[in-house]
């Protein structure tokens, strides 16, 4: 089930206690104070995205006929040469 951040906004009647270090606690007092929200909105805002995230490629998706026939196609055709691709995987990055 996907939530979306509208759902995250109503009532709340479920209570989720986490436990956390010092440093980590003033890191997120400080995160959720830079969007203007209380540390349980920040944490339950961010938690609602990264499980989204997380279940992402578990959702059920459905295709047509011609659409599944187009994805059956796509996947059968050989692999090509990327070139340009290769160069830019084999130069050192930003944070190399």
């Amino acid at each position: 089930m996907v939530t979306n951040m509208n759902n995250v906004n109503q009532s709340k009647t479920e209570r989720i206690d986490i436990r956390a270090n010092s440093a980590v606690k003033q890191l997120l007092q400080e995160a959720a104070r830079s969007c203007h929200k209380s540390v349980s909105e920040f944490l339950l805002d961010a938690g609602v995205t990264a499980a989204n995230q997380a279940l992402a490629d578990r959702q059920k998706f459905v295709l047509s006929d011609e659409q599944w026939a187009a994805f059956q196609d796509a996947l059968d055709r050989p692999a090509q040469a990327k070139p340009n691709m290769k160069k830019l995987l084999s130069q050192p990055g930003l944070l190399d």
